[in-house]
């Protein structure tokens, strides 16, 4: 335990409360498939085999209904709890799950709508019961079916899935594998397209540990600002041509899976078609899925440098009039002094 943690009560609370947590509660491992007929089923069932070999109390809880050859001869040397029957629809028997409280528990399909009646609405609720119960759980998903992703797959494969799992419980997993093996031949599905959604997945599982890593620095108390990612400011100005800006922005951010920001620094005396540029610009910077800030300060770029600093920013991009005054020639632009001043950012300048 480091001193500042020793000297920060809450700090201390909240390491105690997460170890309870993590001493009581199962573990997650998620075998994440980037396309249909990877063999993530495959893999998490050979794990569950070498588990068992191993000595470890092995359950199946759900396997798909139309599983390989291969994964039906697993399933063959696995103990398996069978599924209720609810409005004719399988459903995790969570409740003979709990009974037999095994060590581990495998869960083929996590992206599942239960019908009315089940004792949740959606079968990632099952297995997060089972988890708080203690019970470790192995299950599989294909990117496809993470609803924070369906955007990304739609702009791929043109096409979206209805029974969905939220991105945040994916993030709270204690292990992400993607299964990276060639993907079996479907009909719609180009090499190209294919190689998209295997680097979405590889991107969303370092995502993950970035997670896991930053929330363990937090729980100790460890203040950083670097990071895996990277981290991209967007400085707005009436003036600036803020759509090439973002737009860059939002290439470089998702590319490196990373954060884009933007912020305007308020000034005095705006006339009516600066307010509107701003406007615009705002609107552009919310449409490429920025976090937008307007901040107050005296001094603009002390202001941004700050921000920068106080956010863990590893980008800053500036627009930049290349006609200079009198004035800057003697005593240096704006632009010089951020660029001074943003020692271990790198500063990226568009020409207006």
């Amino acid at each position: 335990m480091s001193v500042e943690t020793q000297r920060d009560p809450e700090a201390l609370l909240r390491q105690v409360e997460a170890a309870e947590r993590a001493a009581h509660r199962g573990q997650l491992k998620i075998f994440l498939g980037y396309a249909p007929g990877v063999g993530k089923s495959f893999k998490l069932f050979d794990e569950g085999r070498r588990r068992r070999e191993r000595g470890e109390d092995v359950v199946v809880a759900a396997a798909q209904p139309d599983s390989a050859r291969g994964v039906l001869d697993l399933l063959a040397r696995l103990d398996v709890i069978p599924t209720q029957l609810v409005e004719g629809v399988p459903v995790i028997d969570v409740a003979a799950v709990l009974a037999q409280r095994p060590q581990v528990c495998l869960v083929d399909g996590l992206a599942y709508d239960n019908p009315r009646g089940a004792r949740h609405a959606k079968r990632y609720q099952d297995v997060d019961e089972l988890l708080a119960a203690g019970i470790s759980v192995l299950t599989s998903i294909n990117l496809e079916y993470i609803a924070e992703q369906q955007d990304f797959v739609r702009g791929v494969l043109g096409r979206t899935r209805p029974e969905t799992v939220p991105q945040e419980f994916i993030d709270r997993a204690d292990e992400v594998v993607v299964v990276d093996a060639p993907a079996e031949a479907e009909a719609g599905i180009a090499a190209a397209q294919l190689s998209q959604l295997r680097q979405r997945a590889l991107l969303l599982t370092a995502d993950v540990v970035d997670r896991q890593l930053e929330a363990y620095l937090k729980l100790h108390g460890i203040q950083s600002t670097w990071g895996t990612q990277e981290r991209i400011l967007v400085c707005m100005t009436p003036r600036a041509n803020a759509s090439r800006l973002l737009a860059s922005g939002r290439r470089n951010a998702d590319r490196f899976h990373g954060e884009l920001f933007a912020i305007y620094v308020r000034q005095q005396h705006l006339t009516d078609e600066d307010r509107m540029a701003l406007d615009r610009n705002v609107t552009l910077a919310k449409a490429q899925q920025a976090q937008v800030e307007t901040l107050e300060g005296q001094d603009a770029i002390k202001t941004i440098l700050d921000y920068a600093r106080s956010h863990g920013i590893t980008q800053i991009f500036v627009g930049h009039n290349l006609r200079r005054r009198w004035r800057d020639r003697l005593g240096g632009t704006p632009l010089d002094r951020l660029i001074a001043g943003a020692e271990g950012i790198d500063v990226r300048v568009f020409p207006q």
